[in-house]
């Protein structure tokens, strides 16, 4: 597999694909800290979680659209206003779902799991209605267009390294709000010990909502993230789906840090393999590895320790 290659060329393919698997890696550490506050904090299994990317993603569209459309002078700057419409209008679904759907199904995870992959059907259905079943694109502004020659054979993309900053900055965000504010305490004391956090007077109904409603917020900011990769589909969650739960058990469902180790570890490892093999050998080859590594630790790799 290497053996057609000198090593300046390999070191050069390496950097390329590493590169190349930033935007990916963006994309799955957001969708894994969403992912991640929902399943490690709150236990409940979220199917429709890439339905949620999606609905950020189309989100993002229609914002491009608005703004070529009716401020094109404004256009330069439109993906920062459709980031935080995104958020607001998932993290405002997911109050909702809570409210009407979740909240009914805690400690039932066999019946969540049922509960939200229905709504993810439902969901994808009623983009393919609203927006038609065809793939949409949306048009970047000029400042993100372009790469940094960083070699005479390896370019950085100006969206991707714009999208990891992002992602990086929101991680920073939720360590902050998760571990350094009142109401993350909140959070961690309705998971460490629900009936003793409802004891002390937290509301831990209230706590559950945010905590939804968090998680599908971040999840359509990695739709806007989304955008800068692919192109969106009704259907184009379910193929991100998987690879989220595994970044998810994989770093630890309760860890934040470990969320981003192994976001980062096997977006880079399926960006490689991918060059010297097929897509589906490669994603065969990670899932492979990751299983072998949860054999040995099954805790992840960076397991929350709570005291029993």
């Amino acid at each position: 597999m290497f053996a057609d290659y000198s090593s300046t060329e390999l070191l050069s393919i390496f950097a390329m694909q590493g590169f190349a698997g930033l935007s990916l890696f963006s994309v799955f550490v957001l969708m894994a800290m969403g992912l991640a506050i929902i399943f490690g904090q709150m236990g409940v299994i979220n199917m429709a979680h890439g339905e949620f990317m999606i609905l950020g993603a189309y989100t993002t569209y229609l914002t491009s659209q608005f703004f070529q459309t009716y401020m094109p002078g404004f256009f330069a700057g439109y993906f920062f206003v459709a980031m935080v419409l995104a958020f607001l209008i998932s993290g405002a679904l997911g109050a909702f779902v809570e409210w009407a759907m979740v909240r009914h199904l805690y400690r039932r995870p066999l019946d969540t799991l049922l509960a939200t992959w229905g709504l993810s059907l439902i969901m994808q259905q009623a983009y393919r209605s609203i927006f038609g079943a065809r793939e949409v694109g949306v048009n970047l502004p000029d400042w993100m267009m372009g790469a940094f020659q960083v070699t005479d054979l390896v370019e950085l993309p100006v969206n991707g390294l714009f999208v990891m900053i992002i992602a990086l900055s929101i991680a920073l965000a939720v360590y902050l709000l998760m571990f350094r504010s009142g109401w993350g305490r909140k959070v961690r004391a309705v998971v460490q010990n629900r009936p003793m956090a409802e004891a002390v007077g937290i509301n831990t109904a209230g706590v559950d909502r945010a905590t939804f409603a968090l998680g599908c917020g971040i999840a359509g900011v990695a739709g806007s993230a989304f955008t800068m990769i692919g192109s969106t589909g009704p259907s184009s969650g379910q193929a991100y789906i998987v690879d989220t739960f595994l970044v998810v058990v994989f770093g630890g469902a309760q860890s934040l840090i470990g969320t981003i180790v192994s976001a980062f570890s096997i977006s880079q490892a399926q960006s490689t393999m991918e060059f010297f093999l097929s897509g589906s050998m490669a994603k065969v080859l990670t899932l492979l590895t990751v299983v072998i590594i949860l054999m040995l630790r099954p805790e992840g790799l960076m397991a929350l320790k709570i005291r029993r």
